[in-house]
């Protein structure tokens, strides 16, 4: 069987992409529909981020500049791997650098595309429809490290200079890149999973060196950003759930002193479920315990907490800042009950 030529290889991965309902963007970008897009538009119910940042939920982009490129594999996450899908490539390096001013451009035209099936929908708030027509946040994350794409910080600027507020998403892993942005994210997400070295290299395995020393050079700088900061501890049950670990996140929090702390349950989707089960994903109650025993050990108090989406939100701010219109932080009501299956597409 003759090898296959790398351009053959990111076709063949775009087009599973596609199938999972990726819209495509030049050579390495994407756009897809989260399921708070259309929980807002057509039911009247908001993610998380709507309810702790003010976000629209109706008029959020969720973009990826770097869909098959990462300096991490970790295990719970579904972005495609060369096991996944018999196929190798560099998941490193990305080949291609498409110019920011065109990545913006079409990643509002496709989330437009994506949200103008509701026009005539049964159920759809017109009012909202009109408004997701105008995107007000993108956040970009969705699949790979977004800090692989070269020209960030212009994306950043350009998304900023149309009005557009900016939550960037990134393992930590390329604090060269987060240094030396052209502009700030509004706000700043560290993904963390692991809490020291040893459960680092086990569960996110690096497929660089010194994966674990970069990403405590990461958290070392947040206090330097003048965007919000984030660390969003993401809850695997019986692997960072125990006493050592939480230990150690707190421990990680004194060091980077981000103004949230986001404690979210692990998702059993994608990819992901060929390396863990459905066991290893904790329901609300799990996260809440775990939430509260890192709120003991970093003396960052629990503020606010999204039972659909099983999040729990810490915070050492007095007050909190807004990025949109959304629903108020104390905002509850029945839409807050469990729903299995509710989940924003990040993992």
């Amino acid at each position: 069987m003759a090898e296959l030529k790398t351009e053959d290889i990111y076709q063949a991965l775009n087009e599973r992409l596609e199938r999972q309902g990726y819209h495509l963007i030049g050579n390495h970008s994407s756009v897809k529909k989260c399921y708070w897009n259309h929980a807002a538009i057509a039911e009247h119910r908001f993610c998380y981020k709507s309810k702790f940042y003010g976000i629209e939920s109706h008029r959020c982009i969720q973009l990826s500049v770097s869909n098959h490129w990462c300096w991490n594999a970790c295990t719970h996450c579904w972005r495609l791997r060369p096991q996944d899908v018999g196929l190798e490539w560099n998941e490193t390096k990305m080949p291609y650098n498409d110019d920011p001013k065109f990545i913006v451009e079409n990643a509002i035209k496709e989330y437009r595309r994506i949200m103008s099936g509701y026009k005539g929908r049964q159920g759809t708030d017109m009012k909202m429809y009109q408004e997701a027509m105008n995107p007000k946040h993108v956040a970009i994350s969705l699949t790979g490290e977004a800090t692989l794409y070269p020209r960030l910080g212009e994306l950043i600027k350009e998304f900023h200079n149309r009005g557009i507020s900016t939550f960037l998403v990134t393992r930590g892993i390329r604090p060269d890149i987060l240094a030396n942005l052209e502009e700030e994210p509004s706000q700043l997400y560290i993904s963390l999973e692991a809490w020291d070295k040893e459960s680092y290299n086990l569960f996110n395995k690096p497929l660089v060196p010194r994966g674990w020393e970069l990403t405590l050079e990461t958290l070392g700088m947040l206090p330097s950003f003048s965007s919000t900061t984030v660390y969003r501890i993401t809850v695997v049950k019986g692997f960072n759930d125990s006493d050592e670990a939480i230990k150690g996140f707190a421990k990680l929090i004194k060091l980077g002193l981000p103004n949230y702390v986001e404690v979210k349950a692990y998702m059993y989707v994608g990819a992901s479920k060929g390396r863990l089960t459905r066991e290893n994903m904790p329901n609300y109650d799990e996260v809440k315990e775990v939430a509260k025993k890192i709120s003991n050990e970093s003396n960052y108090p629990i503020v606010s907490e999204s039972v659909p989406s099983r999040v729990v939100l810490l915070s050492n701010m007095e007050k909190p800042i807004r990025y949109g219109n959304g629903m108020p932080m104390g905002w509850s009501s029945v839409e807050e009950e469990e729903s299995p299956g509710e989940y924003d597409d990040e993992p």
